[in-house]
């Protein structure tokens, strides 16, 4: 799967209130997830509450490893580098797709339910997701219907349970934007 850093640059301010560039170099939180043939995340930013507070120049709040969901009231950047499917995607159980999601702290946020499931990466989380494709192709799989998304589309993703599939031969790189939401009573799991 080609890897290529991911570069960030980060704005703040100086002693006097000037704006600067605080930082600017390739990100620090690279993981793979679900093993060799599972998606690359890159983990650009997170924030900790709505509205985020701005300061002179604070870094991004810690976090030990990768998690799935932004913090609660909080945002998340993240690219992905999600490789062509895998035959074996098609022969994971429901436990071994929980625990690729417990990876990244959403155990439960797996939908896999065995035979008959969509996909089996198929998961829900609580949340807004803006995804834009920066190359490549992906197909949504959605509970009914799916679509192919490629370079330069925009996916506005709702709290709907979902999944998504490489069908092509190339590495597919996403950004997604994922903002902390609550669900109406009539759609909570």
């Amino acid at each position: 799967m080609a890897n290529k850093t991911v570069r960030r640059v980060v704005t703040g301010h100086d002693k006097g209130g000037k704006a600067i560039i605080q930082e600017d170099g390739p990100i620090a939180r690279v993981q793979q997830v679900g093993g060799a043939t599972g998606p690359m995340f890159h983990e650009v930013w997170n924030t900790r509450a709505t509205p985020a507070p701005i300061d002179a120049a604070s870094g991004e709040p810690h976090e030990d490893g990768i998690m799935l969901a932004p913090p609660r009231n909080g945002t998340r950047i993240r690219v992905l580098d999600i490789p062509p499917d895998d035959a074996s995607l098609s022969q994971l159980t429901p436990e071994e797709a929980r625990a690729h999601f417990a990876e990244i702290g959403a155990a439960d946020a797996s939908s896999h339910a065995g035979e008959g499931t969509r996909h089996s990466h198929m998961h829900r989380t609580e949340t807004i997701d803006y995804g834009i494709v920066l190359e490549g192709e992906l197909v949504l799989i959605m509970d009914e219907g799916e679509t192919t998304v490629r370079a330069g589309d925009i996916i506005i993703q709702r709290g709907t349970n979902h999944g998504w599939a490489n069908r092509s031969n190339d590495n597919c790189r996403i950004v997604f934007v994922l903002i902390d939401g609550e669900f109406e009573e009539n759609l909570k799991p």
